[in-house]
C-alpha cells in the first residue's frame, strides 16, 4: 500500500503524523511511505531522517493525497484538503466528528474510509488519545497558570503562593487521562486542587495516588456551581467517547465566578464542556466573557510539537501498519480498528457521531 503523510496546515500546528522510526516499520512491512517536503521540520526531523529509512519525498500535498491509499496525519482534514480526498481513499488522523457538522458532511461526500485516532478502543480505554491527552493535561496547568498574571489579564495570582500567602484554587471537571494529569501539575506547584468526576470507582482510585492538596468531589450540578465560586482556574477535562462533549458550566455560571478567573477547556474539540467556549488558535488563544478569561486552543498539543508528535506516533504507529496490511476490510474484521471506523463510504459508522447530527448509523460490517 502507498501512504501519504501531508504536512500539517491547521494554524500552529507543527506535529506530523510519521517520524522516522514509525516509516521504517512501514516500509520493512513492503508499504510505499510518501512524506511531503518538510512535513517534520516543526517536530525537528528533518527530510534527510525521512530519506535515510526509506521515504520518499514529494513536493506538495496534492502529490501526496493523488498518489496515496492511506493518508496518516495529526488533525482533521481542513476545508482546502477536501478536495484532494479520493473515493476509497483510508485516512487515519484525529477527525472529532462530532463537534465538525461540516467535516462530517465532507468526508460522508468524498466516499473516504475514515479512521479517528480519538473512538479507537483496546482493552477498554483509548490508547490513541492518551498520549495527547496527557499533554494537554499538563499543558492546560501551564497555560492556565500564565493566564492568571495580571499583564495577561487575569486575577496576579501565583498558582503555588508563598509562605503566608494562600495558594490558587483549581477546580478540574474530569477525573480521565486530561484530569488526572492536570491535578498532578496544578497539586505539584502547590496550588488547591479540586477535582470533580461522577465516577466513584474512579475517585476511590484516586483518592490513593493523588497528593494530599487534591480533594475528590463527586461531580453534580449544584457542586459545580459551588466550586467554581471560589475557583481561580478552572479546567474543563471531560470526554464522552466519539461524542460532543456534555456543557457542564452555562453562560449564566460565570457571573457567579470572581473577576480575572480563568478557564481552559481541554474538550474544545469535542465542543466543549464550557457553554462559552469556542476553538482559538496559538495564535491568539484567549477571549474574556463576563469577566472570565477563556483559553480553548483545539490544538493544544501543537505548541510543543516535538514531545507531542513521538508520543503520539508510538501509540499510532503499530495501529496504523495494522490497517495499511487490512485495508477498509479491518473495520468489519478486526474489532478494535472497528471502533476507530467513523465513516466508511459514505455512511456514517459511529453510533456517537450519528446520535450526535441524527444521522443514520451504519454498523461497520453492514457497509463493507
Amino acid at each position: 500500500m502507498i501512504i501519504g503523510v501531508p504536512k500539517e496546515i491547521k494554524a500552529q500546528e507543527n506535529r506530523v503524523g510519521a517520524v522516522p522510526a514509525m516509516v521504517l516499520d512501514l516500509v520493512g512491512a513492503g508499504h510505499t511511505v510518501l512524506v511531503q517536503n518538510t512535513a517534520g521540520l516543526g517536530a525537528g526531523v528533518t527530510d534527510e531522517a525521512y530519506v535515510k529509512v526509506g521515504a520518499k519525498m514529494v513536493a506538495s500535498a496534492a502529490e501526496v493525497y493523488g498518489q496515496a491509499d492511506m493518508i496518516v496525519k495529526v488533525k482533521e482534514p481542513l476545508p482546502a484538503e477536501y478536495p484532494l480526498i479520493k473515493k476509497g481513499q483510508l485516512l487515519f488522523t484525529y477527525f472529532h466528528f462530532a463537534a465538525a457538522r461540516e467535516l462530517t458532511d465532507a468526508m460522508l461526500k468524498s466516499g473516504a474510509n475514515c479512521f479517528a485516532y480519538e473512538t479507537l478502543i483496546h482493552r477498554g480505554s483509548l490508547p490513541l488519545l492518551t498520549p495527547m491527552s496527557e499533554v494537554a493535561g499538563r499543558m492546560s496547568v501551564q497555560v492556565g497558570a500564565v493566564c492568571l498574571e495580571k499583564h495577561y489579564g487575569g486575577r496576579g495570582i501565583l498558582l503555588g503562593g508563598v509562605p503566608g500567602v494562600e495558594p490558587a484554587n483549581v477546580v478540574i471537571l474530569g477525573g480521565g487521562v486530561v484530569g488526572t494529569n492536570a491535578a498532578k501539575m496544578a497539586a505539584g506547584l502547590g496550588a488547591d486542587v479540586r477535582l470533580l468526576d461522577i465516577d466513584l470507582d474512579r475517585l476511590r482510585y484516586l483518592s490513593d495516588v493523588m497528593p494530599a492538596n487534591v480533594t475528590l468531589l463527586h461531580s453534580s450540578p449544584i457542586t459545580i456551581r459551588e466550586q467554581i465560586l471560589h475557583a481561580d482556574l478552572v479546567i474543563g477535562a471531560v470526554l464522552v467517547q466519539g461524542a460532543r462533549a456534555p456543557r457542564l458550566i452555562r453562560r449564566e455560571d460565570l457571573k457567579t465566578m470572581k473577576e480575572g478567573s480563568v478557564i481552559v477547556d481541554v474538550a474544545v474539540d469535542q465542543g466543549g464542556c464550557i457553554e462559552t467556549c469556542k476553538p482559538t488558535t496559538h495564535a491568539d488563544p484567549t477571549y474574556v466573557v463576563d469577566g472570565v478569561m477563556h483559553y480553548c486552543v483545539a490544538n493544544m498539543p501543537g505548541a510543543v510539537p516535538r514531545t507531542s508528535t513521538f508520543g503520539l506516533t508510538n501509540a499510532t504507529g503499530p495501529w496504523a501498519k495494522k490497517l495499511a496490511g487490512m485495508g477498509a476490510a479491518a473495520a468489519a474484521k478486526d474489532p478494535v480498528l472497528g471502533t476507530a471506523a467513523n465513516v466508511l463510504a459514505g455512511h456514517c459508522t459511529h453510533q456517537g457521531v450519528a446520535e450526535a447530527f441524527g444521522m443514520t448509523y451504519r454498523a461497520p460490517a453492514s457497509v463493507l
